[in-house]
């Protein structure tokens, strides 16, 4: 093959000699388009995931009757299917290419937010058909899957680290926004809606419960535009059986368990937050303080979030394993702490000594979700790293769904120290492989 043939060529949707270990054949303008694109879509992704997490605070106060487990469990469905539907798209980067992956993701985030928006104006809505719209918003954190290794294609391992947490943290960002700015939409009418009527709260007020469900479509819709218009593909491309080698590799199952600790707690906390609060501190909790969980819920994922896009950067300096151990034990002594908060809360003393707990231990996980995905790329051929960050994180994303089952089975102090015992194993696991001097997977 002559000098000319290998140059990069990309005229067509689909990157010709794209090898981003070469500058001679890598494009760091294609590359960070494809980031802020995918990003962009990604931010609204889990929005959609996290969306279900702002309204069931609300739903009792608007006339609905549902119980403490109930709340839970429908704040737990997005999980379940986000880590099923992470598990799909974890195969399809080189099979669909990014272009349309992101492309068709985006319109798919519509469907549950339309759902949504329809349902809470009906406080008769069966709480069967409530579950089915929280399972269906988990197309929003299965996308995550797929986005993650397609990004990763375009990147070499020198920016691994901070393109893919930029991109994870700021894409993250999307569970802190939809609980944030949930409540805010919630208190005026949008879009000029006049027609639809508000709801009243338990106090008589207004409130617009739809509202956070359709704000978001548009923005949809616009990243299903930018994608078709301005993305490429690379020329990565492999069937399914080939990409099950993944699972022959042990660093898989070992990086699986961490990012379990990391983003399984992180996402799991997240989406039950503002009803642990509520449940535990709030007006209707035996302390009856005069607290709303909704008020609290949006700060783990930010500072969760923020954190890790500011860990980037010092992972590709230090290598990520050593920040996930540091993560670990961090994880683990909040967690325990935060448990001994929840035995027979007294006062308002122990809801503060909760809240700090908790977003010192969203900080720690900020740090491991950076590590992890530091260390994937070091550790693995490229092919398989996204295969591997893809089903790591499908597996985490089942973390909604495991907290609120936990939630909804036994007390919450005792959960909180079963989390924290698996944070132990799991240090002692990234200390042996790959925190320590000369372990045998440094990354």
């Amino acid at each position: 093959m002559s000098e000319v043939d290998k140059r990069l060529d990309t005229s067509g949707k689909v990157l010709k000699n794209w090898n981003p270990e070469d500058p001679n054949q890598w494009s760091s303008k294609i590359a960070w388009t494809t980031l802020v694109v995918s990003t962009y879509s990604m931010v609204l992704a889990f929005c959609v995931w996290f969306l279900v997490s702002a309204l069931a605070p609300k739903l009792n106060q608007i006339g609905f009757d549902l119980t403490a487990a109930q709340l839970y469990w429908l704040a737990a469905m997005p999980g379940l299917s986000g880590g099923l539907i992470r598990l799909i798209y974890t195969f399809l980067p080189p099979i669909i290419g990014t272009r349309k992956l992101v492309g068709i993701s985006s319109i798919l985030f519509t469907i549950p937010m339309f759902g949504w928006f329809f349902a809470v104006q009906d406080v008769s809505t069966p709480y069967w058909w409530l579950l089915v719209l929280s399972f269906m918003c988990g197309i929003g954190g299965g996308s995550f899957s797929g986005y993650m290794p397609s990004t990763g294609y375009f990147f070499p391992k020198r920016l691994a680290g901070t393109a893919l947490n930029v991109q994870a943290g700021i894409g993250n960002l999307g569970m802190s926004i939809i609980q944030m700015v949930g409540p805010v939409l919630m208190g005026f009418s949008l879009f000029g809606m006049t027609w639809l009527a508000p709801q009243s709260d338990a106090s008589g007020s207004p409130i617009w419960v739809y509202n956070p469900a359709i704000f978001f479509i548009p923005w949809a819709f616009l990243a299903a535009l930018l994608a078709f218009t301005m993305l490429k593909d690379v020329p990565v491309k492999a069937n399914i059986r080939e990409q099950l080698d993944i699972f022959s590799n042990k660093n898989t199952w070992y990086m699986t368990l961490l990012y379990v600790m990391t983003f399984g707690v992180f996402s799991g906390v997240s989406a039950q937050f503002g009803l642990l609060i509520n449940n535990n501190y709030g007006a209707d909790s035996p302390l009856q303080l005069a607290v709303q969980g909704a008020s609290y819920a949006f700060l783990g994922p930010l500072i969760g979030s923020l954190v890790r896009v500011a860990w980037g950067p010092l992972c590709d300096k230090f290598g990520g394993g050593i920040w996930t151990f540091v993560s670990g034990v961090g994880l683990a002594v909040t967690l325990a702490a935060s448990g001994f908060f929840l035995i027979n809360p007294s006062g308002k003393g122990d809801f503060n000594g909760f809240l700090w707990m908790m977003l010192i231990m969203f900080f720690f996980a900020g740090i491991g979700n950076a590590g992890t995905f530091k260390q994937m790329p070091m550790i693995m051929p490229k092919r398989q790293a996204g295969g591997a960050i893809g089903f790591t994180a499908a597996v985490a994303a089942l973390g909604p769904f495991l907290v609120g089952m936990g939630l909804s089975m036994m007390s919450a102090s005792t959960f909180f120290f079963a989390c924290a015992v698996y944070c132990v194993i799991c240090s002692v696991i990234c200390w042996m492989l790959y925190a320590r001097k000369n372990a045998p997977f440094p990354g």
